[in-house]
């Protein structure tokens, strides 16, 4: 169980994958996930389509990291726009595929969604989800927590609160938004623990290789962006080759930072690039 394996003194390492949009991507997943197996981490997570749009192919994408690969697969699994109903057939799937871990997230409202739906669905949060697959599934369940607050959160006091319920009712261990500055995390884990939040925490770390990149992750996490990241763009936002290796350095760098912290794990979203993550774990 991942829970166990986190809870040892070694930093876990573990990567983000998400399904390809297109059939012709999709065929060539299987060679990325290849690659990325050969740096043996601990565990391999999937995201998931908003409202239900790939959840067929997160769990196909799952099944082959458990059940090929051999590595625990955590499949996301977002309760916006679900029913009841909806959420047991998916665990029904996953189940069957032998996959054992979710991570269970809230999810963005679907654009499909009317006001009345969004406003009658059956799971608000996250802990909703969570409560619910502990009563009804033997399915291990993974939460997700915010280092600078869930952007639409009154403030980081009750965003903590939330992250609480979520691990009382049934989260074994969390994984984090992404952030670029290290401090921002250590204070997050000390203000969790100050409020009994003890379950592992695996820090989430997006290496950032291009300029239009940041702007794209700053608006989807609300991160704070540090000087010395914004200068890195600011002085090789227009030379490609030259931004991807500052971008693969800070991650490393922030990465180490980390590990002498001692860390529960890193989790690195890899954005489909085992090439980048490659690099980065031969120095890490």
């Amino acid at each position: 169980m991942i829970k166990d394996l986190l809870a040892k003194t070694k930093t876990s390492l573990s990567f983000e994958v998400f399904p390809p949009k297109t059939e012709d991507e999709f065929q060539e997943i299987y060679g990325k996930l290849d690659a990325l197996a050969a740096l043996r981490p601990d565990f391999i997570s999937c995201t998931y389509g908003a409202g239900g749009s790939k959840s067929g192919k997160t769990a196909e994408i799952s099944s082959y990291i458990q059940n090929t690969l051999h590595i625990d697969a955590i499949a996301h699994m977002t309760c916006v726009g679900f029913q009841k109903s909806d959420l047991e057939e998916n665990c029904k799937m996953l189940e069957k595929e032998g996959i054992q871990h979710v991570l269970a997230l809230r999810g963005d409202r679907p654009k499909t969604m009317t006001d009345e739906q969004f406003q009658n669905r059956e799971f608000f949060y996250a802990a909703d989800m969570v409560r619910y697959l502990k009563e009804h599934t033997a399915l291990k369940i993974a939460g997700a927590c915010y280092p600078e607050k869930h952007y639409e959160a009154e403030s980081f006091e009750t965003d903590l609160q939330h992250l609480k319920e979520k691990v009382d009712t049934g989260a074994e261990f969390l994984i984090s938004q992404l952030f670029f500055n290290n401090d921002v995390f250590y204070d997050f884990q000390e203000r969790a623990a100050d409020i009994g939040i003890t379950v592992p925490i695996c820090a989430g770390i997006m290496p950032v290789t291009s300029a239009k990149q940041i702007g794209t992750s700053v608006s989807l996490s609300g991160s704070f962006v540090p000087k010395e990241l914004s200068d890195m763009i600011a002085n090789y936002g227009e030379k490609p080759e030259e931004m991807r290796k500052a971008g693969i350095d800070y991650a490393i760098r922030q990465i180490l930072a980390l590990k002498e912290h001692g860390v529960d794990g890193i989790h690195i979203y890899t954005m489909n690039r085992p090439k980048m993550v490659e690099e980065i774990v031969a120095k890490v």
